[in-house]
């Protein structure tokens, strides 16, 4: 079955990514949970195609998602196979290295060994010619940053990826590669991926600032805290399949989870105001800062996507909104 919508880029909103001409969706796909081997085909498939036909056209992959690693990969190459292929230069297709992927010294890191292999098994995989952005996926201190630089611009130079980015680096760690970059006029970062959403706001003073000082677009993953900023926790108890269902029933403290949750049950009074639910208003004030180029969203079910794609009709905070979610989650 091949998406057919015509009217799939009437409700979605487009964003610069940095300095460059790229354009991504404000709501992307990641198939960093749900791609995996033991969830059916045909959801993961009707998931991918529905999202596709709201207008989001990046979809986020890495080289160790599955499980087990590299499934996630092969999944999306099935669906491409499966009629999404025929939209291949419509789409933002991302994927990553550095987190370990196979046995042995060279499975991880930032080595030019592990970020040119790795990017081969992931074309295999998902049986594209190139990646639109392809990410170091962490920090990695035992190689040069220079020695990593140099390997994503050689992604480029071979044509196997149209953009480069970094995902969960420090802001130290992105101003060094940055500056390296800058020296030797290699390929420069156009995108910057990170953890951020209300209960995790320290970019909003560290990484956003600097991405947006060296021209790259921030990429917001995790926006949902794992679901804790979705209805999930908003019971007496957490909803049927929440992850942190099981870490609180093991913990010996569950104070700070408790905590966490409380600040979700006050920030969605603030939602239902606002005519939206907890994860809708999650999503737009991630998407509130000007250089977070796209929220990344994971999702388990079509109707995830279609809640999500909901954000778009009511984005704007008013300052006294603003004021409220910060007394609460500051």
């Amino acid at each position: 079955m091949t998406p057919v919508l015509s009217s799939r880029y009437d409700g979605m909103r487009y964003r610069a990514c940095g300095h460059s001409g790229l354009k991504l969706p404000l709501i992307s796909l990641g198939l960093w949970q749900n791609f995996g081997t033991g969830r059916p085909y045909e959801t993961q498939r009707a998931i991918v195609h529905r999202a596709f036909d709201l207008g989001i056209t990046h979809f986020d992959l890495a080289n160790n998602y599955g499980p087990p690693i590299g499934e996630a990969e092969r999944t999306f190459g099935k669906i491409l196979q499966d009629g999404l292929g025929a939209h291949r230069d419509e789409l933002v297709i991302s994927t990553k290295a550095g987190y370990r992927a196979w046995p042995g010294p060279y499975g991880d890191g930032g080595s030019r060994k592990n970020i040119i292999t790795s990017c081969e098994h992931s074309l295999r995989r998902t049986g594209l010619d190139y990646f639109d952005i392809f990410y170091h996926h962490r920090m990695d201190t035992d190689t040069p940053v220079a020695e990593t630089a140099a390997a994503l611009d050689q992604l480029v130079r071979q044509g196997k990826a149209l953009y480069i980015g970094v995902s969960s680096h420090s802001p130290a760690h992105f101003v060094s590669a940055s500056r390296v970059i800058e020296a030797a006029g290699l390929t420069q970062f156009t995108s910057f991926m990170s953890r951020y959403n209300l209960l995790e706001r320290q970019d909003d003073a560290e990484k956003w600032p600097i991405a947006a000082a060296y021209g790259a677009g921030g990429v917001a993953f995790c926006p949902l805290a794992q679901g804790l900023l979705t209805h999930k926790y908003l019971g007496t108890s957490p909803a049927a399949g929440a992850r942190l269902a099981d870490e609180l029933s093991r913990a010996s403290d569950d104070a700070p989870i408790r905590k966490l949750i409380e600040r979700a049950r006050a920030l969605n009074e603030i939602a239902a105001l606002r005519g939206q639910t907890l994860a809708q208003m999650a999503l737009a004030w991630v998407l509130r800062s000007p250089v977070v180029s796209s929220a990344l969203i994971g999702a388990s079910s079509v109707a995830q996507v279609e809640e999500n794609i909901g954000t778009l009709n009511q984005l704007p905070f008013t300052p006294n909104e603003l004021a409220q979610i910060d007394a609460i989650t500051l």
